[in-house]
């Protein structure tokens, strides 16, 4: 199923409500995380992974989604430089994540490093909003961890990053994939 476009303020992305589980939102991705060239034992580790990290008080379907976004779960992604020449690295894009850029058949450990660096990153623009697991904050704090600035009259002005950053996530959290 293809994406929706959403712009505007958070009141105008879906709420909360709407948003698959976990479960579902996962399995719906199996597939484009196979084509990247995962193992099955990358892909579940990516899943103990997101679960372990969401007790730093980010909601699980929202690290994934982030995952997706970012690397489509590769966790063998390239490492990538931000605006300020900052290397992102890791399955959520992160600044000062690790890498394993071109490997597969990762340990567990290796996987959710990479996962704990970007959760930890996107808590931290959870509390530039409040930090509260609603929808508002969730995201606005999507909009500061893709471009460090946040339009709150328009979460899809991505300031020089991707403008439809916080409508793809959205998206995905709605259990849709590209």
């Amino acid at each position: 199923m293809g994406f929706t476009t959403f712009s505007g303020p958070s009141s105008s992305f879906p709420p909360m409500s709407q948003w698959k589980s976990f479960e579902e939102i996962f399995n719906t991705n199996k597939t484009a995380m196979f084509a990247t060239g995962d193992t099955g034992p990358d892909i579940g580790a990516i899943w103990n992974a997101v679960l372990e990290c969401a007790k730093l008080g980010v909601e699980e379907r929202v690290i994934f989604c982030i995952i997706m976004q970012e690397s489509t779960g590769n966790v063998g992604v390239q490492t990538t430089f931000n605006g300020d020449g900052h290397a992102t690295a890791g399955l959520m894009q992160c600044d000062g994540s690790p890498g394993f850029p071109g490997r597969h058949g990762l340990t567990q450990a290796q996987i959710t490093s990479m996962v704990r660096a970007g959760t930890e990153h996107f808590k931290a623009n959870l509390k530039e909003f409040g930090d509260a697991d609603t929808a508002d904050t969730i995201y606005k704090a999507l909009r500061a961890y893709n471009s460090g600035s946040v339009n709150v009259n328009n979460l899809s002005d991505g300031r020089g990053a991707t403008d439809s950053y916080v409508s793809d996530v959205a998206n995905r959290l709605l259990g849709r994939t590209n």
